[in-house]
């Protein structure tokens, strides 16, 4: 792992969807989503800037399995031409479940960024929906606020971590994902590990947040 979690300018700290629907007792809970509420807390002084998605859907979103009848959770289909996994109603707007975790200290975010709120697509990245039609405008407030390097912490590793990763690299932005600040589904065995390799291998750093300065081969203890 090769990194430094020292501000030294041009650098943000991007915290994705840490929100009620998404950790224990949620409709999507994450396996230990809580337990990365205090490294969000715990790295927030240490940036300038610090920007929180949200995922933010409408009641009847198309991704939901129950706006299908016959559909599992959990099942694949198709959705507006591109492969879809069927989850449970989650983070529908202005629910308790699309709330941010109460614990998190929503005080130190300077921007709030909104996504899966088109019905028919879903918008796993921070930067784009799925389908790359649509941006955020994420990509340009970076850009305004000359930031350069990004630092990628959430849930869940095997999807919006990963979509926005992915597309953080692909805007040509430095980015270090912070490895133990994050939490997956692995609704198929080996997701995690698949999406930290193939962040890695499109060039994402990874980093540990309690050894930022200090390079280290990942291994089990690092895996979230």
């Amino acid at each position: 792992m090769k990194s430094s979690l020292s501000l030294t300018g041009g650098r943000a700290l991007l915290l994705i969807d840490l929100q009620n629907d998404f950790v224990e007792g949620g409709a999507l809970a994450v396996g230990g989503g809580l337990a990365v509420i205090e490294i969000a807390n715990r790295l927030m002084s240490k940036f300038d800037l610090v920007v929180a998605t949200q995922d933010w859907h409408p009641p009847d979103h198309q991704s939901f399995a129950s706006q299908h009848p016959g559909l599992a959770i959990g099942d694949s289909f198709q959705l507006g031409g591109l492969a879809q996994t069927a989850w449970p109603d989650h983070c529908v707007q202005g629910s308790d479940g699309a709330e941010f975790v109460k614990t998190l200290n929503i005080e130190r975010i300077q921007r709030v960024v909104r996504k899966g709120t088109d019905r028919n697509i879903d918008s796993y990245s921070g930067f784009y929906d799925n389908g790359h039609q649509r941006s955020t405008g994420l990509a340009d407030y970076l850009c305004e606020q000359n930031v350069r390097h990004v630092f990628v912490m959430g849930l869940a590793t095997d999807y919006c971590v990963r979509a926005t990763v992915l597309d953080a690299l692909q805007e040509g932005l430095e980015t270090t994902l912070i490895v133990d600040g994050c939490r997956g589904v692995d609704l198929h065995p080996g997701d995690i590990e698949r999406a930290i390799s193939a962040m890695e291998i499109c060039g994402a750093q990874l980093v540990n947040s309690n050894t930022p300065s200090q390079n280290q081969n990942r291994d089990k203890s690092s895996e979230p």
